[in-house]
């Protein structure tokens, strides 16, 4: 995989921008639909069938993908849904029991590291970017901070 041009990455970045903001609003209302329903599993079974509607009538707006480029070539692309099944849950678990902050803060310190191993090895098709010391500190200072900002349970 290349990187994108520069002239795209700051419109990129703001994007990713936004949807970092949207993963807080996310949980909380993920985490409000758990407390209205009673549970977690059912807070994450309305949250997924709003989003298959609206996907479905993006993809009729957009176009169906070809049903050829349904394969399973490489089966663990698939498992996305999975991990998202599983932070949508956890999220409208824990929010309400250690705070949606506390929620969020350990959600980042998981991505930071999992996102930093993935570069380092090119794991799951990511461009590769080497792990230095300098990126290092860069997020054990994140880490820090992350720490910092936590509530206290």
């Amino acid at each position: 995989m290349s990187a994108a041009p520069s002239n795209a990455f700051l419109p990129i970045a703001a994007m990713m921008f936004a949807a970092g903001i949207g993963i807080p609003i996310f949980a909380a209302f993920n985490s409000g639909l758990s407390k209205q329903l009673g549970g977690p599993f059912a807070a994450t079974a309305v949250t997924f069938g709003v989003g298959l509607i609206i996907a479905l009538a993006l993809v009729a707006l957009t176009g169906a993908p070809q049903r050829s480029a349904f394969t399973f070539e490489t089966p663990y692309i698939w498992f996305g849904a999975v991990f998202m099944l599983f932070y949508a849950t956890s999220v409208a678990y824990a929010a309400p029991r250690i705070g949606l902050g506390n929620a969020i803060f350990f959600v980042l310190l998981g991505q930071i590291v999992a996102a930093a191993a993935i570069d380092h090895f090119g794991w799951l098709g990511a461009i590769q970017s080497a792990l230095t010391p300098k990126r290092m500190l860069g997020i054990a200072v994140m880490a820090v901070g992350l720490y910092l900002a936590r509530k206290p349970a």
